[in-house]
């Protein structure tokens, strides 16, 4: 077959209409074969005969988009010295822009022999692995713009492509559980209707599952086991082959940025689908497996495991870098996507052990001025010693904050627990990211997420039910800090019916009102259960899919998460680019004579008297009043931000408690606008304003565990405000 010397950039492959140039890096290889397959299976082999520093390359006149391909490297395989080459391994491309079929367990996908990890297994593994196809960059975007919702406006829905679409019957049978589902008008209405802006899709990349889940019939559903960082999984595409998943997957990114919706991609650069020194050899390892992965200096046999997944991805190397950076850059610039959350983030920052805020990654990341207008999230912990870095991160990232979900869940489920620390959350943990120079909008605040309970099962389980992953219920953690209400599973009795929907209710309505980023797990408006599972990465079925009979079945909570939801998007008191500095803005004062001179803030006590600190140390009851006329950081374009003063009373007990409203200064008259212990036909279980006012120095009974949000009446967001 006719071939050139091409380029050794980029790497990839690239088509540029008349042919395509394949450029490969590999530091270890003595010989490169580039395989072309047809749709049987066939394979012409060309040998790639140019080198230019450890980069492979050729461009072959003729081959164009849908062709699949694959390498052959050659070199020395020597598992005791870190070298791991087998020509008789078909490899994928590490910058495949899509791939095509799965791993089919057998002997041949692993590199070595069965009986003897040293020794090189000579079985040809084509028939039994996927393969890299060639793609066509042009799309027509059309007027594409993405979003670029601030971080104050922004709220985030993490979901799962294929889950969750699968259930819902407005969906064409044929879309659901794909791309072009979730791009379905009726998936974004609902989204909207939320105040949804934002979509983090856990891991689109194209993934394998693991041979142990593929021997008791399951498959890895989360994805977090990634082969390619460059591909759209191709198995979240609703047409077939030949890399239509990748047109797919920008007509979603599309529609949704036409409602106003960003989409976040859950990432997984820390560790590979390949696994330890047993796995198979499907990519980076036959290629140059030093280079991609960290071994032990001591014995390169092994893998260096900060993932509890058997590797850790070598950012030290160049190429390995290279490779993340080139990943992160293409799904911006060429798929449009608007930021990335990364999984287990501290190992990407572990150069030489310690996890480093000014390591290699971190200050790429940082210069790059394509990823300095997207969304930057940390998952900031990771399984080895040091790795638990909450707060940590520089600037300007933001982070999922655990201790966020900790705190509100044990407010809630009645753990003695302190005031300060639920105050923190509350106001967007000012102690986690203030010191490092970072705002609210670093604390990405949520309840449940894809790893633990649901909603529905944090206030319904106490334990964990785990049985149908086949792990003997081992996995998943013991630490769900739930409440059952008083009977393990789906009860009948009305009392713990009624208590989990207002627990539900709490959660919700804390969630929208705590300064920082809300964040709410896709189902959680619907009731979705998991059935006391909180580790489902395994269940491709009804046990993770989202249950969209409970638009109807629970129409009163999707109703009162959209109130809450609308509450915090009409009134910025609720999202504050900076942290609260509890006096008046622009003086030192204390108080003041009308609302205009309170603090940004003010805790008061149940009689309605500011904290002392002897008040905090009371039992799970608060009060908090939000002063909209001291919002001292200006708006986006440097205009005065003013609104409506709102007052919340929070009552974490198993008994009602009498709260006295403060004095006039704080506001003469007061409405109540949303009530967690509402029945849902009344006005304040929906969101509408109550019936009547609450006047300063009455008191107003917050039922047991409930909340309660009143809006200060007489004056509406953007009146004049007398200056203090």
């Amino acid at each position: 077959m006719q071939s050139w010397p091409g380029s050794p950039y980029p790497l990839g492959a690239t088509w540029d209409g008349a042919g395509t140039n394949f450029a490969l890096f590999s530091g270890v290889a003595q010989r490169v074969e580039l395989c072309l397959v047809d749709g049987a299976g066939g394979q012409r082999q060309v040998e790639l005969t140019e080198v230019d520093g450890s980069v492979w390359h050729g461009y072959l006149p003729g081959v164009g988009p849908g062709q699949r391909y694959g390498y052959r490297v050659h070199g020395r395989f020597d598992p005791g010295l870190g070298l791991r080459c087998n020509p008789a391994k078909l490899l994928l491309d590490p910058y495949a822009r899509a791939i095509e079929g799965g791993v089919r367990w057998a002997d041949p996908v692993f590199g070595h022999q069965p009986d003897d990890r040293d020794a090189a297994s000579e079985t040809d593994s084509a028939p039994f692995v996927p393969r890299s196809v060639v793609v066509a960059a042009d799309f027509d975007w059309g007027g594409d713009r993405p979003p670029r919702t601030p971080w104050t406006d922004t709220v985030i829905y993490e979901a799962h492509v294929r889950g969750l679409t699968l259930r819902h019957p407005q969906v064409p049978a044929a879309l659901r559980g794909s791309y072009a589902g979730l791009a379905h008008p009726a998936i974004i209405g609902h989204l909207r209707r939320l105040g949804v802006t934002a979509v983090e899709l856990m891991p689109v990349h194209q993934h394998v599952s693991e041979r142990a889940l593929a021997a008791r019939g399951m498959s890895n559903y989360w994805g977090y086991n990634s082969i390619g960082f460059f591909a759209p999984h191709s198995g979240y595409a609703s047409s077939g082959g030949q890399g239509e998943q990748v047109t797919e997957f920008k007509a979603m990114v599309r529609a949704l940025h036409e409602a106003g919706i960003e989409v976040i991609l859950d990432v997984v650069y820390n560790h590979t689908a390949e696994g330890g020194q047993s796995g198979p050899t499907l990519c980076f390892r036959g290629i140059d497996n030093a280079a991609y992965y960290r071994l032990w200096d001591d014995d390169p046999r092994y893998y260096t495991d900060y993932t509890g997944c058997g590797n850790s991805l070598n950012v030290r190397h160049p190429y390995a870098l290279q490779l993340v950076m080139d990943s992160l850059r293409y799904w911006v610039a060429d798929m449009h996507v608007d930021g990335f959350r990364f999984d287990l983030a501290p190992a990407l920052a572990r150069e030489y052990g310690e996890v480093d805020q000014f390591s290699a990654f971190f200050r790429m990341v940082q210069q790059d001025p394509l990823l300095a207008g997207v969304k930057l999230i940390a998952e900031p912990w990771d399984v080895a010693a040091g790795g638990y870095q909450q707060g940590n991160f520089p600037p300007p990232w933001s982070e999922w904050n655990g201790r966020y979900s900790d705190t509100v869940r044990n407010f809630w489920r009645g753990q003695q627990s302190a005031l300060p620390e639920f105050a923190y959350r509350l106001t967007g943990s000012s102690d986690l990211f203030q010191a490092g120079g970072r705002k609210p909008g670093a604390s990405v605040n949520y309840i449940t997420c894809h790893d633990g309970f649901t909603l529905a099962d944090l206030v319904s389980y106490d334990r964990k039910h785990n049985e149908a992953n086949g792990e003997e219920n081992r996995d998943g953690t013991d630490d769900n800090r739930s409440w059952n209400c008083g009977a393990e599973g789906p009860s009948d009795d009305p009392e713990i019916t009624r208590l989990r929907a207002r627990q539900k209710r709490n959660m919700l309505v804390t969630l929208f009102c705590s300064q920082g980023v809300p964040m709410l797990l896709a189902g959680d408006e619907i009731g979705r259960s998991q059935g006391g599972n909180n580790n489902p990465y395994c269940q491709d079925n009804g046990v993770s899919w989202v249950d969209w009979t409970g638009l109807d079945r629970e129409a009163d909570l999707l109703a009162f998460a959209c109130a809450a939801a609308r509450l915090r998007r009409e009134h910025p008191v609720f999202r504050h680019r900076g942290f609260f500095r509890g006096r008046a803005a622009g003086t030192g004062r204390r108080a003041g004579g009308h609302a205009g001179g309170l603090p940004d803030i003010v805790w008061l006590t149940v009689s309605g008297q500011e904290m002392t600190d002897g008040d905090w140390h009371a039992r799970r009851r608060l009060a908090v009043f939000l002063n909209g006329a001291a919002i001292s950081d200006p708006g986006p374009r440097g205009e005065t931000v003013r609104d409506d003063s709102f007052l919340l009373l929070f009552n974490g007990q198993g008994e009602p408690v009498a709260f006295t409203l403060p004095d006039a200064r704080f506001g003469a008259q007061w409405d109540i606008v949303l009530d967690t212990s509402a029945k849902p036909d009344e006005p304040a279980g929906t969101g509408r304003p109550a019936a009547g006012q609450a006047a300063a120095g009455r008191q107003v009974a917050v039922d047991s565990r409930a909340v309660l949000v009143l809006r200060a009446a007489g004056r509406v967001s953007g009146d004049p405000i007398s200056s203090p």
